[in-house]
């Protein structure tokens, strides 16, 4: 059961990317606008590594800085007055090193969100938003005290460590707003086909509801008694773009 969300989500993606080119192309041959951006993002939504740490430093493994700065890459799709943004990202890894262990904290994830425009001016974008977010966070220990120096390429395959990565899922819903300005660049004629091209930047504000928060996994061994809760928080993202309306 815990596995249906994110095969909805999956599902969801996929129909909607299908949706998307089926649109697109109809769109072109129809003689409509076809508007969206390409967009990088900076986002801050704070996390705590409280109780992860605490389960590390009784091994013996010192405690992980905060994991709250992530990079994202995203597309913004645009129909009249909706917008649609589509994205994947990552935050920066928090790493502890050792002359015995190295132990990295990551995290990953998937966002899908659905927004209005409710401004009436041509320059900038004022709208509210609802989105669904899946995330996997990501923890490796490298065991280097047991590593062997050898240098056959089959004996290393073989050579015994407790080296190990565990990971955590988890499922979410976004609610907010957001704000572009739309900086204008010149436009370009090709043939039939006009590209006016514009960058947005702009910011989202939001709060981030961690419905489901999974267990911690090894492989496919699920483990009981894990570090970490649902962390819902609030976040926000500096966004810039390079955005295209295309006219037929």
């Amino acid at each position: 059961m815990k596995k249906l969300p994110y095969l909805a989500f999956i599902l969801l993606i996929t129909t909607l990317a299908v949706n998307a080119q089926d649109t697109t192309k109809n769109r072109m041959w129809g003689g409509r606008n076809v508007a969206g951006a390409a967009q990088i993002q900076v986002m801050y939504r704070q996390s705590d590594l409280s109780q992860l740490n605490t389960a590390l430093n009784k091994n013996g493994i010192a405690s992980l800085n905060q994991n709250s700065v992530w990079l994202n890459l995203s597309m913004n799709h645009i129909y009249k007055k909706f917008m649609f943004e589509d994205g994947f990202g990552a935050t920066f890894p928090s790493n502890v090193n050792s002359s015995a262990l190295e132990t990295t904290y990551n995290q990953y994830q998937l966002f899908f969100r659905g927004a209005y425009n409710v401004s009436k001016n041509a320059n900038f974008r004022l709208f509210p938003f609802v989105g669904i977010n899946s995330s996997v966070a990501v923890l490796t220990i490298k065991d280097k005290a047991r590593e062997q120096s050898v240098s056959d390429f089959t004996q290393q395959l073989l050579n015994s460590t407790s080296s190990k990565t565990l990971y955590q899922s988890n499922f979410g819903v976004e609610l907010g707003g957001g704000f572009d300005y739309l900086i204008k660049l010149k436009t370009k004629q090709m043939d039939c086909v006009q590209i006016q091209r514009n960058i947005p930047i702009g910011v989202r504000m939001g709060y981030y509801l961690n419905a489901t928060a999974n267990d911690w996994k090894l492989n496919d061994y699920t483990l009981t008694n894990g570090a970490g809760n649902k962390q819902s928080a609030v976040f926000v993202t500096l966004n810039i773009g390079l955005g295209y309306v295309i006219k037929r």
